[in-house]
């Protein structure tokens, strides 16, 4: 009876209850087509058909065949499709019978049967058991992910399934320990990690990048081209063009990353290992098949395979670049949100801060009504704070439009020691300015800047007026004009405190004021950060070079007229 049939016989009252909601199974999630319930069952039949050709055709060493394909596939679809320790056992039991049965066929005796059956389940469950514990993601699209199956599964696991063949055959039939061993090792090496990892890359993600024409095209091109290279050099008796291979499968990374490389390298393994062992390649000269398949085998694994760290290392790279690129444009839509809502703030601001002086300058002229001497010093303090408010509603305007690039330059000939000029007698008037001398030095001739005189004159006035506040304990400010090889640099020179490194890496973040939000000196935190934007839309850098303890340069740098 089927379960649907006894879930329709239960009392209603039954049935309408939820049945308690079950854990997901932990590991790889199983992708579409491959994590099928029936999935186990044609794994069996494809080891069973694997285990035969591969001893059918390459044996080499006592039985032991040097290419074997059976646990690669065993291994990529059982990490692929696990959903617990039952399905584990069913499919550990259906891969003994594939096993069992393609040795049988193969031509295996009973005992050699049952041998080849353990050793080859070792290395399974062990190269699982490893991939699971030292690369639970199974996450091939990084070097460190990657490396780690490799290692673990592919180099580590084989081990003591060689060993237990190598000592059973040496005990049992006085076959040499280390050629089998050695043949069993490299053969299942290289069958986890040439084909288990195709098996791991072949992913939704990928095979959609595949369904483009030209992808698809360039694809079959590449890999056409690679296995005609691999046929020619490996399927012939001397042909000296084995150079071609490694540009090929570079290229291959470079273009299809890692579904392109490890399909590359299936090509590769079996054409190499299968004509070196017929007697063809650049190894038909060395009399043993032993030793001709052995050279292929190193071939594959030293010389082809590390290309697969290439491609997951060019597979990092692109997930990185699209994580900035969708980082760059979050940032982006929020520095516009900010933009926009310093505009509207500010725009908000400046019509009732107007009002406000309005108000207070009557109340002190006595327009309002006779005042008193508190009044008038009260109303005093009302214009000053809201002209103060009035000067940062107008800079966070300014700053909003900068960053949006409302604001617009006029970039024309200007004269630098005239604006200079200009800025110290306007700073001179300032309260703060009193008892501190402000020097204005011209170095050379023909100091005209391809600026906009108005915005240039905001940015020094800005750093001037930084300077009497923050470094003004030194009691000399200098502006400083000066010829430099492609423009003229303007310097800012105070004696004060200096800055340290620190402090200097955030100087010109807006809101930053370092540390200085309730010292006594007036600030918002954003003119050098409005200064920043307007140098840089007329083309110009700006920069700070202190020590502390030694006073603080504040330059601009701009393109001569």
């Amino acid at each position: 009876m089927t379960m649907s049939r006894v879930l329709d016989t239960q009392p209603a009252a039954v049935a309408d209850k939820a049945p308690p909601p079950r854990a997901l199974p932990s590991g790889p999630s199983p992708t579409s087509g491959i994590g099928q319930p029936m999935a186990p069952v044609f794994t069996a039949m494809a080891v069973l058909v694997l285990t035969v050709l591969s001893l059918a055709f390459a044996r080499s060493t006592d039985a032991v065949a040097a290419l074997w394909g059976a646990g690669g596939v065993a291994v990529a679809v059982w990490l692929r499709t696990s959903r617990g320790p039952l399905y584990d056992m069913c499919f550990a039991g259906l891969m003994v019978c594939g096993l069992a049965a393609g040795n049988l066929l193969g031509g295996n005796t009973k005992g050699s049967t049952f041998l080849f059956t353990i050793a080859n389940m070792l290395d399974i469950y062990v190269a699982v058991l490893m991939a699971r514990r030292f690369a639970p993601t199974l996450n091939l699209a990084s070097v460190a992910g990657c490396s780690r199956f490799l290692i673990a599964a592919a180099i580590i696991a084989p081990l003591p399934a060689a060993i237990l063949v190598g000592g059973t055959l040496w005990f049992g039939h006085g076959a040499n320990f280390f050629d089998t061993a050695q043949t069993w090792w490299f053969g299942h090496a290289i069958s986890i990690a040439v084909i288990g990892s195709f098996g791991l890359t072949v992913t939704r993600r990928e095979i959609v990048r595949l369904r483009a024409p030209a992808r698809a095209a360039e694809a079959v091109v590449l890999l056409g081209l690679l296995l005609v290279a691999t046929l020619l050099i490996f399927g012939m008796q001397s042909l000296p063009i084995s150079f071609v291979i490694l540009p090929l499968l570079l290229l291959i990374a470079v273009r299809l990353r890692l579904l392109g490389v490890t399909t590359a390298l299936v090509i590769i393994a079996i054409v190499a290992i299968g004509g070196s062992m017929m007697g063809y390649g650049p190894y038909s000269k060395v009399f043993n098949a032993t030793d001709r398949a052995m050279m292929a085998q190193l071939l594959v694994l030293f010389g082809y395979l590390p290309i697969l760290l290439v491609a997951a290392l060019l597979e990092e790279r692109d997930r990185l670049s699209d994580r900035a690129k969708a980082g760059q444009v979050r940032a982006e839509r929020a520095s516009e949100a900010k933009s926009r809502l310093l505009a509207n703030v500010a725009h908000e601001i400046k019509s009732p801060v107007g009002g406000i002086i309005g108000i207070g300058e009557l109340w002190r002229a006595g327009q309002l009504g006779a005042t008193t001497q508190t009044q008038a010093e009260m109303a005093d303090m009302l214009v000053k704070t809201a002209r103060q408010v009035e000067a940062l509603a107008h800079d966070l305007l300014d700053v909003a439009r900068a960053e949006s690039g409302a604001v617009k330059v006029e970039l024309r000939p200007t004269d630098v020691p005239g604006v200079l000029d200009d800025v110290r007698r306007a700073t001179a008037l300032r309260p703060e300015a009193q008892g501190i001398r402000i020097d204005v030095v011209s170095e050379g001739d023909g100091l005209v800047a391809l600026t906009d005189s108005q915005r240039l004159a905001q940015v020094v006035s800005n750093l001037t007026s930084n300077a009497v506040k923050y470094g003004g304990a030194g009691g000399v400010v200098t502006l400083r004009a000066s010829r430099i090889h492609d423009g003229v640099r303007v310097e800012v020179i105070d004696r004060g405190p200096g800055l340290s490194p620190e402090k200097q890496a955030q100087l010109f973040e807006p809101f930053n004021r370092l540390g200085l939000e309730r010292s006594t000196v007036e600030g918002h935190g954003i003119g050098l950060a409005l200064a920043k934007r307007l140098v840089e839309l007329q083309g110009g850098t700006i920069g700070v070079t202190s020590t502390p303890g030694e006073g603080a340069v504040f330059w601009v740098e701009l393109p001569a007229a």
